[in-house]
């Protein structure tokens, strides 16, 4: 009996100093610049790890894939039509998720936008002078994500015309390749903001979750306001608006939010959709779509897609007004 008394202390006493030594979780944020806009990243390690060197890296090497701002990066040369161009992990995730969302939302979304995007002024982001409905009428044969499919390691357009965007996407994308490169490193509780594509995994210290603001829709670029806060964690949260990204023109007013099917702006009343799903791409990209879609038909395909929840707002006659999926209200802050 002595002898296991003494075993039992000497247990006693490896537990005590194995929980001295353990250390305490810190919070670490990094800020910086990519995809010309801003991230923030906030994750909790007992090691106060500095992961902002491998970051940067890892997102700039993710724009020579799929940001069509870079001239050599494998989306351009694609769109040049360079037949020895070699596709990675990156430029096939973003076109196969692209493709099943278009094909989920009936053309809502659509990844060769981009053509008439730019006669916009909403690719280039340079306002034009003048709208030609002839021009639009003309490219839209270059517009429909069926003429275009990757097969044994090589696009293959329809016509030569059809130019690829991930812009809708994209940066939604980046989020989940952060996500995967955190957990890579054992870290347990973060929160990664790429320009508002927002995901969220595990929880905070003592078991809370993280919050995110639905802003409010204001025209201005003053202090952002929320409408609501969300409750998320092992989710990504996105929101697509018209109310900054729009501009007038001989006395119209034109939002960002194309219809691939028409070539032009949207004229319904939502102001902006906001989507928690699985992930940051599928939220970047659905949100994009309620915004082609309108409230109705948004809220109709939540109801048949429960793993898809949706908060939108929309103008009636000058008032603000927002509709939700049932299954977004169990988010809410209260």
């Amino acid at each position: 009996m002595k002898y296991l008394n003494n075993i039992i202390v000497l247990l006693l006493l490896a537990v005590g100093l194995f929980s001295c030594k353990q250390k305490s979780l810190e919070r670490v944020q990094l800020i910086g610049e990519a995809q010309g806009t801003y991230y923030s990243i906030i994750y909790y390690d007992d090691e106060a790890r500095d992961f902002k060197t491998e970051i940067d890296s890892l997102l700039d090497a993710f724009d020579q894939s799929v940001s069509v701002y870079q001239p050599n990066s494998i989306i351009s040369r694609v769109n040049r039509n360079d037949d020895l161009v070699v596709l990675d992990d990156w430029f096939i995730g973003n076109f196969q998720l692209s493709k099943r969302i278009s094909e989920e939302t009936n053309g809502s979304f659509d990844m060769t936008i981009g053509p008439i995007a730019n006669i916009w002024g909403f690719g280039t982001f340079e306002k034009p002078h003048s709208i030609d409905p002839q021009k639009i009428d003309s490219l839209k044969q270059f517009v429909d994500y069926r003429k275009i499919k990757i097969e044994n390691g090589r696009v293959l357009k329809e016509n030569k015309g059809i130019q690829l965007n991930f812009n809708a996407v994209a940066q939604g994308y980046s989020v989940d390749v952060l996500s995967d490169f955190l957990q890579e490193k054992n870290i347990k509780s973060f929160l990664i903001d790429v320009g508002g594509e927002i995901y969220a995994y595990g929880k905070k210290p003592h078991n809370e979750s993280w919050k995110v603001g639905i802003e409010i829709p204001e025209e201005s670029d003053g202090e952002r306001v929320y409408n609501k806060v969300v409750n998320i964690y092992n989710e990504a949260v996105a929101t697509s608006g018209n109310y900054r990204k729009f501009y007038v023109l001989d006395g119209v007013k034109y939002a960002h939010s194309l219809d691939p099917k028409t070539g032009y702006p949207v004229k319904h009343s939502i102001l902006s959709s906001t989507v928690i799903a699985e992930t940051a791409g599928e939220a970047d990209a659905y949100a994009t779509a309620f915004m082609v879609m309108g409230v109705e038909k948004s809220l109709a395909f939540a109801e048949n897609h429960p793993e898809i929840k949706i908060y939108l707002m929309y103008d009636d006659k000058g008032v603000i007004k927002t509709k939700m999926s049932d299954n977004f209200k169990a988010y809410i802050n209260h």
